[in-house]
C-alpha cells in the first residue's frame, strides 16, 4: 500500500570559493536543477533508486538521503519500501554541485512524502550528512548544499555549518558554463595539495562576505586551476570579453562565467574557443520547493 508520494526540486551551484582547503567557502546558485520523485510503501525495507538522466551512476548518495530523512523522523527502514527517481540537466561531476543538488532535493520530497515538515536548514544539513555518509563530499559540501537549496550566494563557514550571509544577485545575470568531458569525481580528490592555499582562500572567503564576492569567485578559480592542474586560460579570455566574475568550479573541470546580458555572447565566443560543450544559463535566486504531483 502506498502510503505517501512527492516530488521537489533543486537548482545547480557554482563555487566563489572553495572551502576544501580552509573550511570556508562560498557559492551561487544556478538554474540548473534536479528533480525528485519520492514514493513511500509498506515494504520490506528496499530503497529503489533510477537516476533516469545518468543511469550508471552510482545510487549511494540517494539512498542515504533516504536512510538519514527516514532516521530523523525515527522511522526504521524495515517495514517499508521506497522508490526515489530523479532527473536532471547537471552533468555529474564536472564541479557543477550536482551531489549537492540530489541530496537536497530528495531529502525534501521524502520529508513531503512523508507529510512530515522541516525547517529549511535541517534539510540541508540531512543532505550534507547523507552526501558524507555516501563519500561524495570530503567536507559535507555545506557552502554548496546552501547555494543550490537557497540560491542567490551564500557564505558560509562549513566545518561548523554556519550559514554566514545570503548576498542577493542580479535575476539577469547570464552564466556562461564550458563543460568539458571528463569527470571529476570529489570523492577521489587528493586535498593535500589544497590545504596548502588554506591562507589565500580564508581571505578570499573575507572577500565575498565583505560582498567582493566576483574578485573572489575569479581568484578563487585561478588557484584552484594552477593546484588542481587544469588551464586557467578560458577563465582568464572570459574575463578578458567582458564577464564580471570567471572561474574554476569546485574540483573542475567546469568553469563558469557571469556576464551582464549585453555581454554574454562575448563572454560564450571566448569559451567556445576552448574544447568542451557550451551552455549558456540564468543565475538561480529561487529556493527548493515541492513540486505539484
Amino acid at each position: 500500500m502506498k502510503l505517501g508520494c512527492a516530488s521537489a526540486q533543486a537548482f545547480g551551484a557554482a563555487t566563489v570559493v572553495n572551502a576544501i582547503s580552509s573550511g570556508f567557502g562560498a557559492a551561487l546558485g544556478l538554474s540548473l536543477y534536479t528533480r525528485a520523485r519520492v514514493a513511500v510503501y509498506e515494504g520490506r525495507g528496499r530503497i529503489k533508486v533510477r537516476i533516469l538522466n545518468d543511469p550508471g551512476e552510482s545510487t549511494g548518495l540517494a539512498e542515504a538521503a533516504v536512510t538519514r530523512t527516514l532516521r530523523r523522523f525515527k522511522l526504521p527502514l524495515e517495514g517499508l519500501d521506497v522508490e526515489v527517481e530523479t532527473s536532471s540537466n547537471i552533468p555529474v561531476a564536472r564541479g557543477l554541485k550536482s551531489s549537492s543538488v540530489a541530496a537536497n532535493a530528495i531529502v525534501l520530497a521524502v520529508v513531503a512524502a512523508l507529510g512530515e515538515e522541516l525547517d529549511d536548514l535541517e534539510v540541508v544539513n540531512i543532505g550534507c550528512d547523507a552526501a558524507l555518509d555516501a563519500g561524495v563530499t570530503v567536507t559535507g559540501a555545506f557552502d554548496d548544499a546552501c547555494a543550490s537549496y537557497f540560491g542567490n550566494v551564500v557564505v558560509t563557514e562549513n566545518l561548523s555549518r554556519r550559514l554566514e550571509k545570503v548576498i542577493s544577485l542580479d535575476p539577469g545575470l547570464k552564466a556562461v558554463l564550458l563543460i568539458p568531458g571528463s569527470k571529476s569525481y570529489t570523492g577521489k580528490l587528493n586535498t593535500a595539495s589544497l590545504r596548502r592555499a588554506a591562507p589565500l582562500t580564508r581571505r578570499l572567503h573575507d572577500l565575498a562576505l565583505e560582498g567582493y564576492w566576483p574578485t573572489a569567485m575569479s581568484m578563487n578559480g585561478f588557484i584552484h586551476s594552477i593546484l588542481l592542474g587544469f588551464d586557467p586560460s578560458p577563465a582568464l579570455e572570459a574575463l578578458e570579453a567582458g564577464a564580471i566574475a570567471a572561474g574554476l568550479s569546485g574540483k573542475g573541470p567546469a568553469v563558469v562565467a557571469l556576464a551582464e546580458p549585453e555581454d554574454a555572447s562575448r563572454v560564450a565566443e571566448a569559451l567556445a574557443r576552448h574544447p568542451g560543450d557550451l551552455r549558456v544559463t540564468e543565475v538561480n535566486t529561487r529556493k527548493a520547493f515541492i513540486t505539484e504531483e
